[in-house]
């Protein structure tokens, strides 16, 4: 039988004290039918800035494990976590049961917390009076490698 705890988060502080400003393409990619190249990239971005609305309370994580790959999040990943956020029934969020961090969909009804896995190899976990937890933080991104592996 599999853990019910088969996905981990590795925490990591950022640094968005710095700035590091990428080139941008500012027209957008087109991800249906081609256009012309854009001749240049005239704008950055500075994905500390975009990515970090409250810097105090986020948090690098890496995801170790696969109950959420149903919906592309699978080992490896980044996620930008956020604490100061107020948890919502549907989000994705980092959750801590019983001493151990998990990485679930809230399902939050009539007072009731379900973590629910996207993998149909993990059953959902109900949270009850015995366990100790913590929606420890709401993950607002993924950051995916895209490029096969060598």
């Amino acid at each position: 039988m599999t853990t019910t705890r088969e996905t981990r988060v590795e925490i990591h502080l950022p640094d968005a004290t710095t700035k590091m400003p990428l080139p941008y393409a500012d027209g957008g990619i087109r991800a249906g039918f081609p256009s012309p190249a854009q001749d240049y990239i005239s704008e950055a971005i500075d994905l500390n800035s975009e990515l970090i609305t409250h810097p105090a309370a986020t948090f690098y994580g890496r995801v170790v494990g696969d109950s959420m790959s149903g919906e592309g999040i699978d080992e490896g990943d980044i996620l930008v976590i956020d604490k100061s956020l107020d948890p919502s029934n549907g989000d994705l969020a980092v959750c801590q049961i019983d001493g151990e961090f998990t990485l679930k969909r809230l399902n939050i009804q009539k007072g009731r917390v379900m973590l629910m896995p996207s993998s149909p190899n993990y059953p959902p976990i109900a949270i009850n009076e015995e366990n100790e937890f913590v929606i420890w933080g709401i993950v607002t991104y993924t950051i995916k490698r895209n490029r096969r592996p060598h």
